[in-house]
């Protein structure tokens, strides 16, 4: 059970103050009734809420799927530079909504941003090993010794050993490169490639474990997680494009 005003600004409606004000007016119904109770408290699924005639199609969270463009960055809020909760759509935002892990600033790629504590846990906890995977362009190619470096675990600056990371090649005249980790250490892919000589170029995230990117999203655009992306298994990881 929660309060009236409280669901419809979960809802991203308003503010707590600018649905109470709608409630006042008279603008919420509750089952076609009018309510000007803002502390009436309901089950939000049981019943057909409107505001101003239109129903509010109640969600406790949110899943969203984004193709994070360069230049924003990773987090919920920055007051010196656009974040990915900033871009998304008028009809994606609500409060509470925050990154499922980071892609740096200049990455691109599949981004989940969602308000789902317990969800997110679940894809970024170490513990778990989600496979997270990118398409990598890089200066130079690998050789098949630097290969088997990053597959059987490479060891980055500092001496930091890394897991082993799954290495295809995708286009090997443009040394582009399909690499999936199990971690999320700080600029991971970059200093894996520099241990073995090389610069990343281009990086961008294509899956976190069986979830896809939507080639359809231009980068900057977001939608909601369909029904059946939903019930993917995210630990299960498809094989190696």
């Amino acid at each position: 059970m929660e309060r009236l005003d409280k669901i419809l600004a979960s809802q991203g409606i308003g503010t707590r103050s600018e649905v109470r004000k709608m409630i006042w007016a008279g603008r919420v119904t509750v089952d076609g009734v009018p309510c000007k109770y803002i502390d009436r408290k309901l089950e939000p699924s049981e019943h057909d809420i409107a505001v101003s005639g239109v129903s509010v199609c109640y969600k406790k969270h949110l899943y969203i799927m984004m193709n994070k463009p360069k230049g924003v960055v990773s987090a919920s809020n920055d007051s010196h530079v656009e974040t990915v909760v900033d871009i998304l759509p008028p009809d994606l935002r609500r409060k509470g909504l925050f990154p499922v892990g980071r892609l740096d600033k200049d990455t691109t790629g599949l981004l989940i941003i969602t308000d789902d504590g317990a969800f997110a846990h679940a894809v970024t906890s170490p513990g778990k090993k989600v496979y997270k995977t990118y398409r990598v362009t890089l200066d130079a190619p690998l050789t098949e010794e630097d290969i088997r470096a990053l597959s059987d675990g490479a060891v980055i600056d500092g001496g930091e050993q890394c897991l082993p990371a799954q290495v295809a090649v995708l286009d090997g005249e443009h040394f582009i490169y399909q690499i999936r980790i199990r971690e999320g250490k700080y600029h991971q892919i970059k200093r894996m490639a520099q241990s073995v000589g090389r610069s990343v170029t281009q990086l961008e995230r294509t899956a976190v474990g069986s979830l896809l990117l939507d080639r359809s999203l231009v980068c900057g655009e977001a939608r909601e997680l369909r029904q059946e992306e939903m019930s993917l298994p995210l630990l299960e990881t498809p094989s190696l494009l």
